[in-house]
């Protein structure tokens, strides 16, 4: 299944499919079989870099509506 990442609004980023998370060593997080995931977004979750509904509580607000990026500069 392709990846599919999904922003909800006031609430965590979900990624669905086939996907690894890793630390900013490169080490992979264990994810028990998990083929969907809650990353946080927020930054109250008390289980960073997954989403524990902190958010909720804590009245996170955020909306973000899809649109089109501009293409990359190139790299000098």
């Amino acid at each position: 299944m392709p990846t599919k990442v999904t922003v909800f609004r006031n609430g965590p980023i979900r990624i669905e499919g086939d996907f690894t998370i890793v630390d900013h060593e490169g080490k992979e997080f264990g994810l028990a079989g998990r083929t969907a995931i809650g990353l946080c977004r927020c930054g109250f979750s008390e289980n960073k870099p997954f989403c524990d509904g902190k958010h909720g509580v804590k009245g996170f607000e955020s909306e973000c509506q899809a649109r089109d990026l501009p293409a990359p500069k190139p790299k000098v």
